[in-house]
């Protein structure tokens, strides 16, 4: 009698599918609610539950590196699932590329979810991330021009928080009414308010807003004595488009001024204000800062700064494997060559090129700024620059000069922030070859 042999658990090199992860997720969210009473596992819980170290988990459940079968049949059965061959891709066998894009059905927008396989991995600064929110009162400045991943790593971010077992609240301040961001009272009301709500706490402002000692230090009170001693686990706080109050001076001046003293008393504070080590803090900007703050008012020169920068030829080769488009180099250089690496633009170019409506001759020639597939990106972004006085004006003047002229710096900030230019020594170039082709003509 001839013993069968098992290849699939012989083989190395797999990557959960989309049902695999999804029915893991849902497995574990079930095991959380009966085992854990609700919360997360953390990655040491998990690691106990598996056996699997919290490398191998991290590696696994990022969906992007293989590992080998058993490591991912035991994840399976430590939840009571059998793992069969619909819950993995076998890169070896499979284009699991060429599937995905076809299963995109329009390009990348916005926040990428934490288990995208067209999510780039930066290495160090997802590591750095990871291990800064950890750290009692630890403040990471996030800063990089619009669309360049940054909520996405975020999203990353907080996700490796709650695997850690981190309280998360995230503010985001774009679209938030006027009237409210010119008001410093109701300004930090309502950001307390926010808070609350995503911690699942009631609000208590009424009760606890005293305006004889002003706003800020109502504020600051009402997460000292309410929102930070609610749960003994620390709180990572996010607040995302910070730029927008930078409009609205009054305000942020005031609110800048409260982070650092927050940050302050997290890392350097009195011991009978320890509650503070228990709040971590990640604000996410897109331009240099352009307000007079005082040294020590200004959250913006402490902390952990992590700069988003374009993706390099290597990472565009990548991702271009991932749409299903070989040779990849050849690929990779014609888009850097356009859109120097801006993250947004690569994978608007691979979604039109996976999708046969672009082709790479297409990317060399000296009139693809006007092709259809850019049109709606490039005219939001002359619409930003038509909304501040001189700012088109100053960008189409980088674009005819693309050697580099000096520009005044709230104008080069501006557009440094749209990522329209780049700055080298003081000089404004235009950021790649689209824009000095739109803004040129």
């Amino acid at each position: 009698m001839v013993e069968r042999s098992h290849p699939n658990k012989r083989r190395r090199g797999l990557i959960l599918s989309s049902q695999g992860w999804q029915r893991l997720q849902a497995a574990e969210h079930l095991s959380c609610i009966q085992d854990n009473q609700g919360k997360p596992y953390t990655l040491e819980q998990l690691g106990e539950r598996t056996g699997l170290s919290s490398n191998t988990l991290t590696k696994l459940r990022r969906r992007q590196k293989p590992v080998d079968w058993q490591t991912l049949d035991s994840y399976f059965e430590a939840f009571d699932l059998k793992m069969g061959s619909p819950d993995v891709i076998n890169p070896e066998q499979n284009s699991p590329e060429t599937d995905l894009a076809a299963l995109q059905q329009a390009p990348l927008k916005g926040q990428l979810p934490v288990d995208s396989p067209f999510y780039i991995y930066r290495g160090e600064i997802e590591e750095l991330c990871a291990q800064e929110i950890l750290k009692p009162g630890a403040l990471i400045r996030i800063k990089a021009p619009r669309q360049f991943g940054k909520t996405s790593l975020m999203a990353q971010t907080l996700s490796h928080a709650r695997d850690r077992g981190l309280r998360t609240s995230v503010v985001n301040l774009q679209g938030l009414d006027c009237q409210v961001m010119q008001d410093p009272d109701r300004f930090l009301q309502w950001f307390c308010a926010v808070v609350a709500k995503d911690l699942g706490l009631p609000n208590e402002l009424t009760s606890r807003w005293d305006d004889l000692f002003g706003s800020s230090y109502s504020c600051s009170d009402y997460f000292e004595t309410y929102l930070l001693p609610a749960a003994a686990t620390p709180l990572l706080l996010v607040i995302e488009e910070l730029d927008e109050l930078f409009a609205y001076p009054e305000v942020a001046t005031d609110f800048f001024g409260m982070l650092r003293s927050w940050y302050e008393q997290g890392r350097y504070g009195l011991e009978q204000r320890a509650i503070w080590t228990n709040l971590r803090l990640a604000i996410i900007h897109s331009t240099e800062v352009w307000l007079p703050l005082t040294l020590h008012q200004s959250p913006f020169n402490v902390g952990l700064l992590v700069e988003l920068p374009n993706f390099n030829p290597v990472q565009i080769e990548q991702i271009t494997s991932r749409y299903g488009l070989n040779p990849g180099e050849i690929y990779a250089q014609a888009m850097y060559d356009l859109v120097g690496g801006h993250p947004y633009l690569t994978q608007l170019c691979l979604f039109y090129l996976a999708q046969k409506e672009l082709s790479i001759e297409d990317l060399s020639r000296e009139a693809i700024a006007h092709h259809p597939i850019f049109n709606s990106y490039l005219r939001r972004q002359l619409q930003l620059m038509e909304q501040e006085p001189g700012l088109l004006d100053a960008m189409q003047q980088v674009a005819r000069n693309p050697a580099g002229i000096e520009l005044p710096y709230q104008s080069a900030y501006r557009l440094q922030g749209l990522s329209a230019i780049t700055l080298k020594e003081r000089l404004a170039v235009p950021s790649c070859e689209l824009y000095r082709q739109y803004f040129a003509g």
